[in-house]
Protein backbone atom coordinates (compact mmCIF):
# COMPACT_ATOMS: atom_id res chain seq x y z
CA UNK A 1 0.00 0.00 0.00
CA UNK A 2 1.45 3.40 -0.95
CA UNK A 3 2.17 5.93 1.76
CA UNK A 4 -0.45 8.64 2.14
CA UNK A 5 0.42 12.17 3.16
CA UNK A 6 -0.86 15.70 2.85
CA UNK A 7 0.34 19.27 3.14
CA UNK A 8 -0.54 21.36 6.20
CA UNK A 9 -0.46 25.17 6.25
CA UNK A 10 -0.74 27.02 9.54
CA UNK A 11 -1.92 30.64 9.70
CA UNK A 12 1.57 32.04 9.24
CA UNK A 13 1.94 29.99 6.06
CA UNK A 14 -1.50 31.07 4.84
CA UNK A 15 -0.65 34.74 5.39
CA UNK A 16 2.63 34.35 3.53
CA UNK A 17 0.79 32.80 0.59
CA UNK A 18 -1.86 35.55 0.62
CA UNK A 19 0.89 38.15 0.26
CA UNK A 20 1.64 36.66 -3.16
CA UNK A 21 -1.89 36.54 -4.56
CA UNK A 22 -4.78 38.99 -5.03
CA UNK A 23 -7.79 37.63 -3.10
CA UNK A 24 -10.18 40.09 -4.75
CA UNK A 25 -9.09 38.94 -8.20
CA UNK A 26 -9.47 35.28 -7.16
CA UNK A 27 -12.97 35.85 -5.78
CA UNK A 28 -14.00 37.89 -8.82
CA UNK A 29 -13.01 35.05 -11.15
CA UNK A 30 -14.89 32.49 -9.04
CA UNK A 31 -18.01 34.67 -9.21
CA UNK A 32 -17.70 34.74 -12.99
CA UNK A 33 -17.32 30.95 -12.99
CA UNK A 34 -20.44 30.64 -10.86
CA UNK A 35 -22.52 32.84 -13.15
CA UNK A 36 -21.25 30.85 -16.14
CA UNK A 37 -22.36 27.55 -14.58
CA UNK A 38 -18.89 26.16 -13.88
CA UNK A 39 -19.41 25.49 -10.17
CA UNK A 40 -21.13 23.08 -7.80
CA UNK A 41 -22.46 24.17 -4.40
CA UNK A 42 -24.01 21.32 -2.36
CA UNK A 43 -26.20 22.10 0.63
CA UNK A 44 -24.06 22.98 3.62
CA UNK A 45 -23.92 20.90 6.78
CA UNK A 46 -25.07 22.94 9.76
CA UNK A 47 -25.08 22.03 13.45
CA UNK A 48 -25.86 24.44 16.29
CA UNK A 49 -25.94 24.18 20.08
CA UNK A 50 -25.70 26.24 23.27
CA UNK A 51 -22.43 25.91 25.13
CA UNK A 52 -21.91 25.90 28.91
CA UNK A 53 -22.35 29.68 28.97
CA UNK A 54 -25.63 29.35 27.05
CA UNK A 55 -23.97 31.04 24.07
CA UNK A 56 -24.90 30.24 20.48
CA UNK A 57 -22.34 27.88 18.95
CA UNK A 58 -22.29 26.24 15.55
CA UNK A 59 -20.36 24.13 13.06
CA UNK A 60 -20.71 24.59 9.29
CA UNK A 61 -19.28 22.25 6.65
CA UNK A 62 -19.21 23.80 3.16
CA UNK A 63 -18.27 21.67 0.14
CA UNK A 64 -17.76 23.03 -3.36
CA UNK A 65 -16.27 22.42 -6.78
CA UNK A 66 -14.92 24.61 -9.58
CA UNK A 67 -14.87 23.24 -13.13
CA UNK A 68 -12.45 25.09 -15.36
CA UNK A 69 -10.82 24.23 -18.71
CA UNK A 70 -7.50 23.57 -16.96
CA UNK A 71 -9.14 21.10 -14.55
CA UNK A 72 -11.58 20.79 -11.67
CA UNK A 73 -10.92 21.79 -8.07
CA UNK A 74 -12.73 20.12 -5.17
CA UNK A 75 -12.62 21.23 -1.56
CA UNK A 76 -14.34 22.11 1.69
CA UNK A 77 -14.31 24.60 4.52
CA UNK A 78 -15.18 23.54 8.07
CA UNK A 79 -15.79 26.71 10.07
CA UNK A 80 -16.96 26.62 13.69
CA UNK A 81 -17.86 29.51 15.97
CA UNK A 82 -19.22 30.50 19.35
CA UNK A 83 -20.34 34.00 20.20
CA UNK A 84 -18.74 33.69 23.65
CA UNK A 85 -15.25 33.13 22.23
CA UNK A 86 -14.21 36.83 22.14
CA UNK A 87 -14.79 37.02 25.91
CA UNK A 88 -12.29 34.16 26.20
CA UNK A 89 -9.76 36.14 24.20
CA UNK A 90 -10.38 33.95 21.13
CA UNK A 91 -11.57 34.80 17.65
CA UNK A 92 -15.26 34.05 17.26
CA UNK A 93 -14.74 31.61 14.36
CA UNK A 94 -12.04 29.13 13.38
CA UNK A 95 -11.64 25.99 11.36
CA UNK A 96 -9.94 24.21 8.49
CA UNK A 97 -9.93 24.38 4.70
CA UNK A 98 -9.35 21.32 2.53
CA UNK A 99 -8.33 20.63 -1.06
CA UNK A 100 -9.15 17.14 -2.40
CA UNK A 101 -7.21 15.12 -4.95
CA UNK A 102 -9.55 14.88 -7.98
CA UNK A 103 -8.38 11.32 -8.78
CA UNK A 104 -8.25 9.63 -5.36
CA UNK A 105 -10.69 11.94 -3.55
CA UNK A 106 -8.26 12.05 -0.61
CA UNK A 107 -7.51 15.37 1.10
CA UNK A 108 -4.18 16.65 -0.22
CA UNK A 109 -4.13 19.95 1.67
CA UNK A 110 -5.36 21.12 5.08
CA UNK A 111 -4.98 24.75 6.05
CA UNK A 112 -5.97 26.93 8.99
CA UNK A 113 -9.17 28.62 7.81
CA UNK A 114 -10.16 31.22 10.40
CA UNK A 115 -8.44 34.20 8.84
CA UNK A 116 -8.65 32.80 5.31
CA UNK A 117 -12.43 32.65 5.67
CA UNK A 118 -12.48 36.29 6.78
CA UNK A 119 -10.32 37.26 3.79
CA UNK A 120 -12.72 35.46 1.45
CA UNK A 121 -15.61 37.46 2.91
CA UNK A 122 -13.73 40.75 2.70
CA UNK A 123 -12.69 40.01 -0.88
CA UNK A 124 -16.35 39.62 -1.83
CA UNK A 125 -17.09 43.02 -0.27
CA UNK A 126 -14.28 44.63 -2.24
CA UNK A 127 -15.46 42.98 -5.48
CA UNK A 128 -19.01 44.21 -4.85
CA UNK A 129 -17.71 47.71 -4.18
CA UNK A 130 -15.78 47.69 -7.45
CA UNK A 131 -18.89 46.67 -9.38
CA UNK A 132 -21.72 48.32 -7.42
CA UNK A 133 -20.24 50.91 -5.06
CA UNK A 134 -20.60 54.68 -5.26
CA UNK A 135 -18.94 56.36 -8.21
CA UNK A 136 -16.89 58.39 -5.74
CA UNK A 137 -16.28 57.68 -2.07
CA UNK A 138 -13.62 58.47 0.46
CA UNK A 139 -14.61 56.65 3.63
CA UNK A 140 -15.98 53.37 4.95
CA UNK A 141 -17.98 52.48 8.07
CA UNK A 142 -17.49 49.16 9.81
CA UNK A 143 -20.23 48.03 12.19
CA UNK A 144 -18.40 45.39 14.20
CA UNK A 145 -14.73 45.29 15.16
CA UNK A 146 -13.67 41.64 15.13
CA UNK A 147 -11.60 39.51 12.76
CA UNK A 148 -13.83 40.28 9.78
CA UNK A 149 -13.33 44.00 10.33
CA UNK A 150 -9.54 43.55 10.30
CA UNK A 151 -9.70 41.49 7.12
CA UNK A 152 -11.76 44.23 5.47
CA UNK A 153 -9.17 46.86 6.39
CA UNK A 154 -6.36 44.62 5.12
CA UNK A 155 -8.01 44.32 1.70
CA UNK A 156 -9.31 47.89 1.64
CA UNK A 157 -5.74 49.20 1.60
CA UNK A 158 -4.93 46.91 -1.34
CA UNK A 159 -8.12 47.34 -3.39
CA UNK A 160 -8.80 51.04 -2.66
CA UNK A 161 -5.50 52.62 -1.56
CA UNK A 162 -6.91 56.16 -1.89
CA UNK A 163 -9.59 55.54 0.75
CA UNK A 164 -8.13 56.60 4.09
CA UNK A 165 -11.13 57.43 6.33
CA UNK A 166 -12.63 54.65 8.48
CA UNK A 167 -15.42 54.92 11.04
CA UNK A 168 -15.89 52.01 13.44
CA UNK A 169 -18.73 51.16 15.79
CA UNK A 170 -19.02 48.13 18.03
CA UNK A 171 -21.27 47.33 20.98
CA UNK A 172 -18.01 46.97 22.89
CA UNK A 173 -16.27 50.33 22.87
CA UNK A 174 -13.12 48.60 24.09
CA UNK A 175 -13.15 46.26 21.08
CA UNK A 176 -13.62 49.21 18.72
CA UNK A 177 -10.71 51.04 20.31
CA UNK A 178 -8.61 47.90 20.01
CA UNK A 179 -9.35 47.76 16.27
CA UNK A 180 -8.31 51.42 15.94
CA UNK A 181 -5.00 50.68 17.69
CA UNK A 182 -4.45 47.64 15.48
CA UNK A 183 -5.12 49.71 12.35
CA UNK A 184 -2.68 52.40 13.50
CA UNK A 185 0.02 49.75 13.82
CA UNK A 186 -0.71 47.81 10.63
CA UNK A 187 -2.19 50.46 8.32
CA UNK A 188 -0.88 53.84 9.51
CA UNK A 189 -2.23 55.62 6.41
CA UNK A 190 -5.79 54.93 7.59
CA UNK A 191 -7.51 57.45 9.85
CA UNK A 192 -9.80 55.38 12.09
CA UNK A 193 -12.48 57.09 14.16
CA UNK A 194 -14.47 55.22 16.79
CA UNK A 195 -18.15 56.16 16.99
CA UNK A 196 -20.13 55.46 20.16
CA UNK A 197 -23.36 55.64 18.12
CA UNK A 198 -24.36 53.12 15.47
CA UNK A 199 -26.68 55.68 13.87
CA UNK A 200 -23.93 58.28 13.55
CA UNK A 201 -21.51 55.67 12.22
CA UNK A 202 -23.96 54.56 9.51
CA UNK A 203 -24.51 58.17 8.43
CA UNK A 204 -20.81 59.06 8.50
CA UNK A 205 -19.74 57.54 5.16
CA UNK A 206 -21.22 56.36 1.87
CA UNK A 207 -20.02 52.75 2.34
CA UNK A 208 -21.37 50.76 5.30
CA UNK A 209 -20.22 47.21 6.05
CA UNK A 210 -21.88 45.19 8.82
CA UNK A 211 -19.70 42.47 10.36
CA UNK A 212 -21.57 41.67 13.57
CA UNK A 213 -23.20 38.65 15.20
CA UNK A 214 -26.63 40.25 15.50
CA UNK A 215 -29.70 38.07 14.93
CA UNK A 216 -32.06 41.04 15.27
CA UNK A 217 -32.36 43.80 12.64
CA UNK A 218 -31.69 47.23 14.16
CA UNK A 219 -30.57 49.60 11.36
CA UNK A 220 -33.59 51.41 9.85
CA UNK A 221 -33.69 53.09 6.47
CA UNK A 222 -33.75 56.61 7.95
CA UNK A 223 -30.21 56.15 9.30
CA UNK A 224 -28.87 55.73 5.77
CA UNK A 225 -27.68 58.73 3.79
CA UNK A 226 -28.55 59.04 0.07
CA UNK A 227 -25.88 57.58 -2.18
CA UNK A 228 -24.80 54.83 0.26
CA UNK A 229 -23.63 51.31 -0.57
CA UNK A 230 -24.50 48.71 2.08
CA UNK A 231 -22.57 45.45 2.42
CA UNK A 232 -24.78 43.30 4.65
CA UNK A 233 -22.12 40.73 5.48
CA UNK A 234 -23.58 39.51 8.76
CA UNK A 235 -26.91 37.82 9.49
CA UNK A 236 -29.45 40.50 10.36
CA UNK A 237 -28.46 44.13 10.80
CA UNK A 238 -30.65 46.01 8.31
CA UNK A 239 -34.41 46.08 8.76
CA UNK A 240 -36.96 44.96 6.23
CA UNK A 241 -37.60 48.54 5.11
CA UNK A 242 -33.96 48.90 4.07
CA UNK A 243 -34.51 46.12 1.53
CA UNK A 244 -37.91 47.42 0.45
CA UNK A 245 -36.61 50.94 -0.22
CA UNK A 246 -33.29 50.05 -1.87
CA UNK A 247 -32.43 51.17 -5.39
CA UNK A 248 -30.79 47.81 -5.94
CA UNK A 249 -30.54 44.50 -4.05
CA UNK A 250 -27.92 41.90 -4.98
CA UNK A 251 -26.91 38.51 -3.57
CA UNK A 252 -24.30 35.90 -4.33
CA UNK A 253 -26.48 32.79 -4.84
CA UNK A 254 -30.24 33.26 -4.67
CA UNK A 255 -30.90 29.55 -4.09
CA UNK A 256 -28.67 29.48 -1.01
CA UNK A 257 -30.14 32.72 0.33
CA UNK A 258 -33.73 31.59 -0.13
CA UNK A 259 -33.01 28.28 1.62
CA UNK A 260 -31.72 30.01 4.76
CA UNK A 261 -34.41 31.86 6.77
CA UNK A 262 -31.86 32.54 9.54
CA UNK A 263 -30.80 35.56 7.48
CA UNK A 264 -33.22 38.39 6.89
CA UNK A 265 -32.88 38.31 3.09
CA UNK A 266 -33.67 34.58 3.09
CA UNK A 267 -36.70 35.19 5.28
CA UNK A 268 -37.95 37.99 3.04
CA UNK A 269 -37.57 35.76 -0.02
CA UNK A 270 -39.35 32.88 1.72
CA UNK A 271 -42.22 35.25 2.60
CA UNK A 272 -42.45 36.54 -0.98
CA UNK A 273 -41.44 40.08 0.02
CA UNK A 274 -38.33 39.74 -2.14
CA UNK A 275 -38.53 37.72 -5.32
CA UNK A 276 -36.21 36.75 -8.13
CA UNK A 277 -36.14 38.69 -11.38
CA UNK A 278 -39.02 37.76 -13.65
CA UNK A 279 -41.09 36.07 -10.90
CA UNK A 280 -44.62 37.34 -10.33
CA UNK A 281 -45.80 38.24 -6.86
CA UNK A 282 -43.29 40.81 -5.67
CA UNK A 283 -44.42 43.82 -3.73
CA UNK A 284 -44.24 46.99 -5.84
CA UNK A 285 -40.69 47.97 -6.68
CA UNK A 286 -38.90 45.19 -4.84
CA UNK A 287 -37.48 42.46 -6.99
CA UNK A 288 -33.95 41.24 -6.36
CA UNK A 289 -31.79 42.64 -9.15
CA UNK A 290 -29.61 39.55 -9.45
CA UNK A 291 -26.24 38.21 -8.33
CA UNK A 292 -22.85 39.85 -8.32
CA UNK A 293 -21.58 37.16 -10.68
CA UNK A 294 -24.27 38.07 -13.21
CA UNK A 295 -23.21 41.71 -12.94
CA UNK A 296 -19.58 40.77 -13.55
CA UNK A 297 -20.57 38.81 -16.67
CA UNK A 298 -22.71 41.70 -17.94
CA UNK A 299 -25.95 39.71 -17.68
CA UNK A 300 -27.51 42.00 -15.08
CA UNK A 301 -27.14 45.80 -14.99
CA UNK A 302 -25.03 47.28 -12.23
CA UNK A 303 -27.04 49.76 -10.17
CA UNK A 304 -24.84 52.11 -8.17
CA UNK A 305 -26.32 54.23 -5.36
CA UNK A 306 -27.75 57.54 -6.51
CA UNK A 307 -30.46 59.30 -4.53
CA UNK A 308 -31.00 56.20 -2.41
CA UNK A 309 -29.00 53.16 -1.35
CA UNK A 310 -27.86 49.88 -2.89
CA UNK A 311 -27.61 46.72 -0.79
CA UNK A 312 -25.35 43.71 -1.29
CA UNK A 313 -26.19 40.66 0.83
CA UNK A 314 -23.88 37.69 0.28
CA UNK A 315 -24.83 34.36 1.83
CA UNK A 316 -21.26 33.05 1.78
CA UNK A 317 -20.55 30.46 -0.90
CA UNK A 318 -18.30 27.43 -0.46
CA UNK A 319 -16.84 27.88 -3.93
CA UNK A 320 -15.24 31.17 -2.89
CA UNK A 321 -13.43 29.29 -0.14
CA UNK A 322 -12.47 26.54 -2.58
CA UNK A 323 -11.16 29.03 -5.11
CA UNK A 324 -9.14 30.89 -2.50
CA UNK A 325 -7.65 27.80 -0.84
CA UNK A 326 -6.75 26.49 -4.30
CA UNK A 327 -4.86 29.73 -5.01
CA UNK A 328 -3.13 29.48 -1.63
CA UNK A 329 -2.25 25.83 -2.32
CA UNK A 330 -0.70 26.68 -5.67
CA UNK A 331 1.24 29.56 -4.12
CA UNK A 332 2.53 27.28 -1.35
CA UNK A 333 3.81 24.89 -4.04
CA UNK A 334 5.57 27.72 -5.86
CA UNK A 335 7.49 28.88 -2.78
CA UNK A 336 7.89 25.51 -1.05
CA UNK A 337 5.82 26.31 2.02
CA UNK A 338 4.00 24.03 4.47
CA UNK A 339 4.52 20.93 6.59
CA UNK A 340 4.17 17.48 5.05
CA UNK A 341 2.08 15.19 7.30
CA UNK A 342 2.19 11.40 6.93
CA UNK A 343 -1.15 9.71 7.53
CA UNK A 344 0.10 6.12 7.22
Amino acid sequence: MPQENLLFLDRKDVLTCLDGIDPVQVVTQVLRDQAAGRTEIPSEGYLSWRNGEDAYSRAIAMLGALHRPEGSVYGMKLINASVSNPARGMERAGGLSFVFDPETARPKLIAEAGYLSAVRTAAYTMASLQALGPAEWDGITLIGAGTLARAHLDLLTRAFPDVRRVVVHDMSGERAEELARWAAAHHPDLKVTVSASAARAVAATSVVVTVTTSNTPYIPADWIMPGTFLAHVSLADFTEEVYASAEGVYGDDLDLIEENPRRIMGRLMAEGKLVRPGVAGAQPGRTVNGTLGEVLLGRVPAVRPGKGHVLSNPFGMSILDVGLIDAVHRRAGEIGLGQRLTLF
